[in-house]
Parts: structure tokens; C-alpha cells; sequence
């Protein structure tokens, strides 16, 4: 799976929600509780990074790209945006 592919899923949570979906349950709490959530995943990068084996910090990593997608979709923001300002910032 690619980005964009999990972005467009998160996407459609927003767009469609269902009452089952991890997702959708990101979404009913609000910017807040979405933006904590990235808090915790990067903490937990960190941590991983430091003192865990390199699986778990693939795990932490993938969470925290997770959770930064749904806090875009929050925002009205996409992977795109992110992609363009990183070109920018290159040249």
C-alpha cells in the first residue's frame, strides 16, 4: 500500500463513517484527540528508536504516519501539499 492509497481509505472513513472503524472513531473525537494522538505516536518513534528493536520502531513509525494522514484529512490538507512543500524546500 502507498500513501496516497491509505490517505484516500482515511479519506473515505471521513467522507462515509462507519461506526466500526478505528478511523471514523478519530474523527468523531475531533482535532484534538487526533493531534494527541500524533503526539503520542512520535514520542513512541523516539522511544523505539533509542532503546527497541528495529521492528518495533517500523511498527511506531507506520503508527505515526497514520495517525499524521488522519490530522491532515482533519485539516482539509493531503499528502500532496506535504510532497510539494518537500520539493520546495529542496531546490
Amino acid at each position: 500500500m502507498n500513501i496516497q492509497s491509505l490517505f484516500e481509505i482515511i479519506e473515505d472513513r471521513k467522507n462515509n463513517p462507519n461506526e466500526t472503524s478505528y478511523t471514523t472513531s478519530l474523527f468523531t473525537d475531533g482535532l484534538a484527540k487526533i493531534a494527541q494522538k500524533v503526539g503520542e505516536e512520535g514520542t513512541e518513534v523516539v522511544v523505539a528508536a533509542l532503546a527497541q528493536e528495529d521492528q518495533r520502531l517500523i511498527e511506531e513509525v507506520a503508527d505515526l504516519t497514520f495517525h499524521t494522514l488522519v490530522l491532515l484529512s482533519a485539516r482539509g490538507l493531503t499528502p500532496a501539499q506535504i510532497m510539494a512543500e518537500l520539493e520546495k524546500r529542496h531546490k
